[in-house]
């Protein structure tokens, strides 16, 4: 792989850890997490350039689908569960 696509394929999956850590429910977010981390570790190796490119595409759709249901998800309000840590208030 080329060192400038290894960049964008690094790239790629900085932006879709960052914004699956942005979903405000607990369960979805480390599904989300975990989807990504599993996805990229069962095809790092792959070497044909054409796979490669429709993986990337792949992923950019999963980039876009994430961000849209992030910020669907920060619409409405849920409950926290009780693995979540809560929030310091200052006095």
């Amino acid at each position: 792989m080329a060192a400038s696509s290894r960049e964008h394929v690094l790239s790629l999956y900085r932006m879709l850890l960052k914004e699956s850590k942005k979903f405000p429910s607990y369960n979805y977010r480390t599904y989300a997490l975990r989807r990504v981390r599993d996805a990229f570790r069962e095809n790092r190796t792959v070497g044909d350039p054409k796979a490669v490119e429709e993986l990337l595409n792949k992923a950019r759709d999963s980039l876009a689908i994430v961000q849209r249901q992030v910020s669907i998800g920060q619409m409405f309000e849920i409950q926290k569960t009780v693995m979540e840590p809560e929030e310091k208030k200052s006095d």
